[in-house]
């Protein structure tokens, strides 16, 4: 089974006929930077994971793998803190940047025809080990992380830019990478971790503008279960989202999973696209140690009642984001099952 051509469909129709072919609901891969250290990668870098596609393409492949084998029907690139003006920083010339980011998406696209030939000598739909090898559509999402992930300082989980950063500006900075990451063979674009109003105006209006031809979806993220993490109303941030007809689904990442039933809530309100939900293991990050506090989110087959409430009041969507595992999607897959139609 090769991969789900975008163009070859209404770009509306997209994600809600792949829900369809996936029983209803689709599973979205996990944590990556974790992931990636797990493997025995060093991310002390201002690139953090997208580092990799310089030093570790092999680890970055075994990850999108380790997720597909998981049960994810959705693998995001590594490109979340990938942008050129990251890697010119680095001393990168323009062409190597971009080469780079294209890189991201290749080798996502490169892991799922390693997982469709695994699957293809695989007598079953499940090995020894529980590793899901089932021939099934499969998505690769082009991740764009907000502006906040380029500066790596954390304003992502802010939202708070400064006077000096305007709708103008955002675009600019973003504009080369959507083009870029459009045109690189993904099903799809994942805006994620956006932290505001502003940006999430910049990317519908980068779509339209520059007549981006993948489809997009768009997630927020919020520390307080009501707006997204800048303050400002989700509910009108989701209004966006479903104003654009490039943008596909709407919905939440990197929050704690305590608060995703009122904000599936608070979108359903708003939207009538497919909602997509992938929060954080609710861990606490120590900004000044630079490191996550441990013991202080949830385990694994917790995510499995947060799921099934999630899917009730209308989740179509749902995977998990930092210090998430292949374990944690391996647990909602099976959490799903149930509820799926084929």
């Amino acid at each position: 089974m090769g991969t789900v051509d975008a163009n070859a469909q209404s770009s509306s129709s997209l994600i809600k006929d792949f829900i369809h072919k996936c029983g209803g609901v689709a599973v979205i891969d996990g944590g990556f930077a974790t992931e990636l250290e797990r493997h025995g990668a060093d991310l002390n870098d201002p690139l953090w994971s997208a580092k990799c596609l310089l030093t570790d393409p092999h680890l970055v492949r075994a990850v999108h793998l380790d997720y597909l084998e998981a049960g994810a029907d959705i693998i995001l690139s590594s490109s979340y803190q990938a942008t050129i003006q990251g890697f010119k920083a680095k001393g990168y010339s323009l062409e190597e940047s971009e080469s780079l980011l294209k890189r991201s998406v290749e080798i996502a696209c490169e892991a799922r025809d390693v997982y469709y030939t695994r699957c293809c000598k695989s007598l079953s739909d499940h090995s020894t080990d529980g590793k899901v090898l089932k021939q099934r559509p499969i998505l690769v999402a082009a991740s764009v992380g907000s502006y906040g992930a380029y500066l790596a300082d954390g304003s992502e989980y802010s939202g708070e830019y400064g006077d000096a950063i305007d709708l103008k500006f955002l675009k600019d900075f973003h504009r080369r990478r959507v083009q870029l990451l459009a045109e690189s063979g993904a099903d799809l674009i994942a805006f994620e971790t956006v932290p505001n109003k502003l940006e999430a105006q910049a990317f519908v209006e980068l779509l339209e503008e520059e007549d981006i031809k993948t489809p997009a979806w768009l997630s927020f993220n919020s520390k307080d279960g009501i707006n997204v993490v800048s303050g400002d109303s989700l509910s009108e941030c989701a209004a966006i989202g479903e104003s654009c007809e490039k943008v596909l689904a709407v919905g939440i990442n990197c929050t704690p999973p305590r608060f995703i039933l009122d904000l599936i809530r608070s979108i359903n309100q708003v939207t009538t696209k497919p909602i997509l939900i992938y929060p954080n293991s609710g861990e606490s990050y120590d900004g000044d140690r630079k490191e996550w506090v441990r013991n202080t989110g949830i385990a694994d087959e917790d995510f499995v009642p947060y799921v099934n409430k999630w899917c009730e009041a209308g989740a179509s969507l749902v995977g998990g984001c930092c210090r998430t595992t292949p374990n944690t999607i391996r647990e909602i897959h099976h959490a799903l099952s149930s509820r799926r139609t084929v």
